[in-house]
């Protein structure tokens, strides 16, 4: 079976219409079952993958590992250079990959290119980093000692990505960890795996030309039962998990099981409040983009819209206005605003959701049904609601946007606050004291505060994560990469004498 003219890049990528989907000791190979990854537009198979077995994650683990000794010896500026052929080899390939992404996980062709993007920002970030990887050194109270911190790789860090972003969260963790030292073992998402095996590919393209291990960076399509696999592997010293909080709540509790790290990027429930004072054109097109984008699948999604009771109706009108002119479609067609959901599974998971909401008083203003077609379509919708509704507690992975009325700061505050998770959150004031309140102790208990800005779209340079059910993890930029390393407290005695800490006299 060759593939149409639509699918003629796939050989660009070293994509087949049946792949083996472990890349293990340098080698592609897989025992495991065979999956169909599909297009989420239309329900198409695009291709096949034969997933991992359990034998293909041991042996790709033992020479994970084995690697690992050499790559940590490796100068830190000398890992710094292969992540910038890593971050070329992708520039290369930008607008293939980025149709990869759109095809198989089902955002718009923009959003797709931009998240390969972010992972050729991402090397950029790592190889500066891999100069900067500094210790301190701290002022000792003893004489004639030296005392300073140490930063040594942790080994091999597992990283477990989502569908919706199926290569930059890769790029966020691999891109550190390579240039602190560690090897990587990655599971990409089960739906996803056509865009694991085509970012691996180009990965172990730039670790065979420099002559090193192609274990250096070891790859997996699977499951759950891989998943498990590194959640349990005491080899494996630091697990990064992106998904729900469910999940990575298991996740957790079987890596501190065996005291080891984790990194966890979980749910969000993010809400952008909107005051008196707000420029309206600006709040509405930043609502639109942080709703309606990847169709309602981004961890950063606004899903809870707070407007003051004076703007209230208007803006809601101007609201509705752009959400009628949302174009739904093909995500590979210029113009479209609004692709599919993931999976059939998803659209269920919408219209169920709908039906809750209903049963819970929520009024729909626009929106509320899913879309006659054979791919996974549904209407963005907007839904009224009271903030104490239960529903809104919880995150529905799609396009629906819960609004609701405040009259003070303090109270739109306060509900921003109520949910369990807490990554991301916006305010929309032009009043110094309304901004500062907000990032200050009194405001957002989010790990991302936003004024004037949606929600979603963050840059690398600033740590992405959340607090509360989101798990408190931090990836990309400013110290996040202190995770992928292990601090060492170490104090030089280059003196004759023995004077003891805390002036303590011992014999």
């Amino acid at each position: 079976m060759g593939f149409s003219k639509e699918l003629q890049f796939f050989s660009e990528l070293g994509l087949g219409p049946r792949n083996p989907g472990c890349y293990v000791n340098g080698k592609w190979r897989g025992s495991g079952p065979v999956v169909a990854s599909t297009n989420p537009a239309n329900n198409k198979v695009i291709a096949e993958v034969v997933e991992a077995s359990k034998g293909d994650y041991e042996d790709g683990l033992k020479a994970c590992v084995d690697a690992s000794k050499l790559w940590m010896q490796v100068p830190a500026p000398k890992r710094g250079e292969i992540v910038r052929q890593i971050g070329e080899a992708l520039r290369a390939k930008l607008q293939h990959l980025g149709r990869l992404v759109s095809l198989e996980m089902g955002k718009i062709l923009p959003e797709g290119i931009g998240e390969v993007q972010e992972i050729i920002d991402m090397c950029d970030y790592a190889v500066g980093l891999s100069r900067q990887l500094n210790g301190s050194i701290i002022p000792s109270e003893r004489p004639n000692h030296m005392m300073l911190e140490v930063w040594n790789p942790l080994g091999v860090v597992g990283v477990i990505t989502a569908f919706n972003f199926p290569c930059a969260v890769l790029g966020w963790n691999a891109c550190n960890a390579l240039v602190c030292g560690n090897c990587v073992v990655w599971k990409g998402a089960p739906t996803t795996p056509l865009i694991t095996i085509a970012i691996t590919e180009l990965v172990a393209g730039v670790l065979e030309k420099n002559n090193l291990p192609g274990a250096i960076f070891t790859s997996f399509c699977g499951g759950a039962e891989i998943g498990q696999a590194i959640a349990q592997d005491a080899r494996i010293q630091l697990v990064s998990f992106t998904g729900s909080s469910k999940v990575g709540l298991m996740v957790q509790q079987t890596v501190n099981e065996r005291f080891g790290k984790c990194l966890l990027e979980l749910s969000g429930n993010n809400a952008i409040i909107v005051m008196d004072d707000a420029d309206i054109q600006l709040a509405v097109r930043s609502v639109l983009f942080a709703a309606v984008g990847t169709a309602g699948q981004r961890c950063t999604t606004c899903r809870r819209l707070l407007l003051h009771e004076s703007i209230y109706q208007d803006f809601l009108d101007q609201l509705i206005v752009v959400y009628k002119q949302v174009k739904i479609g093909d995500p590979l067609e210029q113009g479209t605003l609004l692709g599919p959901l993931h999976t059939p599974a998803s659209k269920v998971n919408f219209e169920k959701g709908i039906e809750v909401i209903k049963s819970q008083g929520g009024k729909i203003l626009i929106g509320g049904s899913s879309v006659e077609s054979e791919g996974n379509f549904v209407q963005p919708t907007i839904v009224e609601v009271n903030p104490d509704t239960p529903v809104v507690k919880e995150e529905l992975f799609g396009p629906v946007l819960y609004v609701m009325k405040f009259q003070t700061l303090k109270e739109a505050v306060d509900i921003n606050n109520s949910v369990p998770q807490g990554l991301s959150s916006s305010i929309f004031t032009s009043r110094p004291e309304a901004i500062f309140k907000w990032i200050g102790p009194h405001g957002s208990d989010c790990g991302i505060v936003n004024v004037n800005i949606p929600t979603n779209g963050a840059e690398i340079g600033g740590a992405f994560g959340g607090e509360k059910a989101t798990g408190g993890g931090r990836e990309a930029g400013s110290d996040s990469w202190k995770q992928y390393m292990r601090r060492s407290t170490c104090t030089i005695n280059y003196g004759s004498e023995l004077p003891l800490a805390q002036g303590i006299n011992f014999g």
